[in-house]
């Protein structure tokens, strides 16, 4: 099997690194386990014919702000908008929307308008310089003064916990109910430090490029980085599961796998395996995809124009909720993360609509019932449309996607411990002490999400030494 580069594992990142080692002009074999390609990338009809659902990540805000996926500027992908980035829904309150415009959602917090500007909206202004230093966290920098003073403001802020940066900027249950249900993403306890700055990221990022969906599917833009490596030259090989890296034959390996198959796959030596072995994973999830006979009937009918919407309450019960969680509970009043697709892209074969909430890893538990009452809460009647239904648990998650340990799908846990040594203390995390093996999943810096910047990092490194 000799190639130039053989990457293994066709997730967001490992399709990154394929296609940037075969732009410079390397040899490069692409296998997947799977039969489909895609990773956290791929759709299918989970529920009934003809209806699209994504199996993992829907919500592409971060391969818009990517200096990966920027300059790839790949063919055939279109990014669908919805008309409001999320919707936050309270009892007996309007809901929280968050536009795309940071001051039309600074005027709906009332006294805290001045508040969200002097936070979000300053990052917001730094712009996608900002975030391209969040994103490329290690590595050579141009000097460029305004924007390390941005980042250090930023920095200050978004390494506290989520309920002390709540609790202290802002005065009103709407913006402490919206940077919770945001920085809740992280799949922390709220209480942790960093858990605010996760918050704060994707807050800014709704107003800097939105949180769209890719037109038709997830799948779309895996298949399109497929092709871009085969236009390229390259060879992409589905159903081809790597056991061992002694199978391969090439002098630059890349890997989207996390540290426990990493383990398994090569014989590491002593001091890296071990810390390999200290490696946390995160919280898992359980996940519902609806076939619904029309839209969610929202109590309250601008929830329905947003995309994403975080079910919850106020900051203290999505505290709680977390809380739990971490604690290694299943919460029976759960955050639940919803995306309701059809919102900004129309071509999914009718209402389609998921939704989850967070778990302890590896948990057997059936939250089908407590994620429902949630959007019942919120959504009177919302059963009734509901046509048909498709359950995965942290087992069946896992299942499907190996990455994706015990359901975390962070690819490990998002704390301040491992956000600086992800998987291990390193100046260049994405090398591995075997010879032309590099690591280039989510549990690589920067972290889970659809942004390809591990496999970016990845490749850089392989190219530098190869």
């Amino acid at each position: 099997m000799g190639a130039d580069a053989v990457v293994v594992g066709s997730g967001p990142n490992g399709l990154m690194a394929a296609v940037m080692l075969a732009r410079a002009g390397r040899e490069v074999l692409l296998l997947e386990a799977a039969e489909r390609f895609g990773g956290g990338l791929r759709s299918g009809e989970l529920t009934l014919p003809g209806r699209v659902h994504d199996l993992g990540a829907t919500v592409m805000a971060m391969a818009l702000a990517s200096p990966a996926f920027r300059a790839l500027d790949l063919k055939g992908v279109e990014f669908a908008h919805p008309p409001v980035a999320a919707a936050h829904p309270l009892d007996g309150r309007p809901a929280v929307l968050v536009h795309r415009d940071v001051r039309r959602t600074a005027a709906g917090l009332g006294r805290d308008r001045a508040a969200w500007l002097a936070t979000v909206g300053a990052a917001v202004r730094a712009g996608l310089p900002l975030v391209e230093l969040l994103l490329k966290p290690l590595g050579p920098w141009p000097a460029r003064p305004r924007v390390f003073a941005q980042a250090a403001r930023f920095g200050l802020a978004a390494a506290l916990p989520a309920t002390t940066f709540a609790g202290g900027a802002f005065r009103t249950v709407e913006a402490r109910a919206l940077l919770a249900g945001m920085s809740a993403h992280s799949m922390l306890d709220l209480r942790s430090p960093i858990s605010a700055g996760y918050g704060l990221l994707l807050a800014v990022l709704a107003h800097l490029v939105g949180w769209p969906v890719v037109r038709g599917g997830s799948q779309v833009l895996a298949d399109a980085l497929v092709a871009e490596l085969r236009s390229l030259g390259g060879q992409a090989v589905s159903g081809h599961r790597v056991r061992r890296l002694a199978e391969l034959d090439a002098p630059i390996v890349v890997l989207d796998v996390t540290p426990r198959q990493l383990l398994a796959m090569a014989d590491l030596p002593d001091g890296y395996r071990r810390r390999l072995e200290r490696f946390r994973y995160g919280p898992g999830v359980f996940k519902l995809d609806w076939a619904l006979d029309g839209p969610v009937p929202w109590r309250d009918p601008a929830v329905a124009s947003a995309g994403t919407v975080h079910l919850g309450g106020t900051l203290e019960e999505i505290a709680l909720s977390e809380a739990e969680t971490t604690a290694g509970r299943v919460s029976p009043r759960p955050y639940v993360l919803l995306v309701q697709p059809y919102a900004a892209d129309p071509t999914r074969g009718g209402h389609t609509l998921y939704a989850y909430c967070h778990v302890p890893n590896g948990s057997a538990a059936d939250m089908t019932d407590a994620i429902e009452a949630q959007i019942e809460r919120y959504a009177p009647g919302f059963r009734d449309r509901v046509l048909a239904r498709h359950a995965m648990g942290p087992a069946a998650l896992e299942a499907d996607n190996p990455n994706l340990v015990g359901g975390d799908l962070g690819g490990g846990l998002a704390s301040l411990t491992q956000f600086v040594r992800r998987p291990v203390w390193s100046p260049a995390p994405w090398r591995t002490p075997l010879p032309g093996v590099f690591l280039c999943s989510s549990s690589t810096p920067p972290g889970p999400s659809v942004h390809g910047m591990g496999g970016w990092q990845a490749a850089r490194l392989a190219l530098r030494g190869h």
